[in-house]
């Protein structure tokens, strides 16, 4: 059985949603957009450029400090917050190398448009 996330394949017949929200969001010269969780320096947002073992570089990243309307990263990677008012998430950065990663989540459509809708949190 192959699975991805907008489809799924039982005995050769490939099943997929009726809408879009499950879809991937769109790569940025062929960097997917994704969720990683490092060790000791939390969860960051942006688009993957590399990955070797637990170093991942990103591009246009934001640090995801805090988060309300959401019980896990996977929900956050897939539908977003349902309380973006009280989010924290950093201003981007051009690159970031991010050490010690130890979950990496690619982001959907829905999750992109929510995230992105989240203003710059900074003092």
């Amino acid at each position: 059985m192959k699975q991805t996330l907008n489809e799924i394949e039982i005995n050769g017949v490939v099943y997929v949603p009726k809408n879009d929200s499950a879809s991937l969001a769109p790569a940025t010269d062929g960097m997917p957009l994704v969720i990683v969780r490092a060790s000791s320096s939390g969860v960051h947002y942006g688009y993957l450029k590399s990955r070797k073992d637990t170093e991942v570089e990103l591009v246009n990243a934001r640090r995801l400090w805090y988060w309300k309307g959401a019980c896990s990263l996977s929900q956050l990677a897939t539908e977003g917050s349902k309380n973006t008012s009280e989010c924290k998430f950093s201003v981007p950065v051009p690159m970031m190398t991010v050490l010690g990663v130890c979950e990496v989540l690619t982001v959907t459509n829905e999750a992109k448009k929510n995230i992105d809708g989240v203003p710059q949190w900074k003092s």
